[in-house]
């Protein structure tokens, strides 16, 4: 198991409270630096001072505890960190968490947190099945937090369901596993990814854009981070939260990703253009918003190419940088993304085809081809978008080994 880490343990109201003292125990044997965050609720089961006993650290309960006042309690915490565990996860905190809620210490404490975020659920079996609950859970997994499936069994309610809290060695294998980068390490590499669908005003109130949700470049920027590099994500008005750890810059048009890029890419190894770029932007940008007239029954609006962001980066890309280049077709999959890998000199291209049902734009899976530059094909299954991003990064740490 991983050693000689400064990990955040985050105890909320559970019955299963009394599994989280085993998993503190066995964090301290394996030489961690332990510190326990409680919830007022969690308090009512087991005390704190049972926590600081086996922890050997001051618990934190509450926000005003510091006697030290050049010290923030739930900053210094999170700063602190190298990781940050869950367990056991109320309904409640995972709600605060997935709406970035901070109303207590656990909650203020897990939003100021920039490291990989580890969740492990127990509540009764109704409660985790409930519609509200899933969502929450799923919006967290979108945003790159790690969250464990609950364990089946019996219940403190007197009957069996899924909802149990797994045991701590359990947990702490799940946890190391995570821990673990993929295959093909990027360590030490600096890598930019793009996402989103980028916004081309037309006045003040309207614009053109795309379906685009981020969904996808955000799993590859937390996919090459868990890899170990060093990541920038340049985001063109994503509807999710970032992943843990990376570096976020916020655009909103063509243009303005191109300068993010450029500015970027000089000092880069990796560039991953996952956002959904419009290729064309209104001539003319109102400063008033446009007003229908009883006159007119059509509005014509004139239109003037935007910048070719790959093209022009491929034109200033040194020996050793590897870039990759996403196709999101409707027609033609291959045949358009072999031209785009030609045209635009890319090491790389991954084309999905966004008009099938459940793998196209906002979807949680996808279905790709990844197509090479010396003409090879590698296809995968429908999976998750995290999986898909995974098996990306793979590609690149040994095609940057080449």
């Amino acid at each position: 198991m991983f050693q000689n880490k400064n990990v955040a343990v985050f105890v909320t109201g559970s019955i299963a409270v009394y599994k989280s003292l085993t998993l503190v125990r066995q964090l301290v044997k394996n030489h961690n630096q332990v510190h326990v965050i409680m919830s007022e609720a969690a308090q009512k089961f087991v005390t704190p001072l049972t926590f600081q006993t086996v922890s050997k650290n001051h618990v934190l309960t509450n926000d005003f505890s510091s006697s030290d006042p050049s010290v923030i309690p739930h900053v210094h915490t999170a700063d602190s960190a190298d990781l940050a565990i869950v367990a056991p996860a109320s309904a409640n905190t995972i709600a605060k968490m997935a709406n970035g809620i901070a109303d207590n210490v656990v909650s203020s404490t897990l939003l100021t947190m920039a490291v990989p975020v580890f969740v492990i659920p127990a509540m009764n079996t109704h409660m985790l099945s409930n519609f509200a609950t899933q969502r929450n859970i799923n919006q967290l997994k979108n945003a790159g937090v790690h969250v464990m499936d609950s364990a089946e069994g019996f219940l403190a309610e007197g009957y069996s369901g899924k909802g149990r809290m797994p045991e701590p060695e359990d947990i702490l294998n799940w946890v190391d596993q995570s821990l673990e980068p993929i295959h093909g390490s990027l360590s030490g590499k600096k890598v930019i990814v793009t996402a989103g669908g980028t916004r081309e005003p037309l006045d003040p109130v309207r614009y053109l854009t795309n379906h685009s949700s981020g969904k996808m470049g955000f799993a590859v920027a937390a996919a090459a981070k868990q890899a170990g590099a060093d990541v920038t994500l340049i985001a063109a008005n994503p509807f999710i939260s970032a992943p843990n750890g990376v570096h976020v810059i916020n655009i909103e048009t063509a243009n303005e990703l191109l300068k993010a890029v450029e500015a970027q890419f000089v000092h880069a190894d990796i560039l991953v253009m996952a956002a959904a770029v419009a290729d064309y932007r209104p001539a003319t940008v109102s400063d008033k918003k446009i007003k229908k007239t009883t006159d007119n029954e059509t509005m014509t609006l004139k239109l003037v190419r935007n910048p070719d962001i790959l093209k022009e980066i491929s034109s200033i890309k040194k020996p050793g940088q590897v870039v990759v280049g996403f196709a999101a077709e409707t027609n033609d999959l291959i045949s358009n993304a072999q031209k785009k890998i030609k045209s635009k000199n890319l090491d790389l291209i991954v084309a999905n085809d966004v008009s099938q049902a459940g793998i196209g734009f906002n979807a949680d899976d996808n279905q790709v081809t990844f197509l090479f530059a010396d003409g090879r094909k590698d296809k995968t299954p429908v999976e998750s978008k995290k999986q898909v991003a995974a098996k990306l990064v793979e590609i690149i740490s040994k095609e940057i080994q080449k």
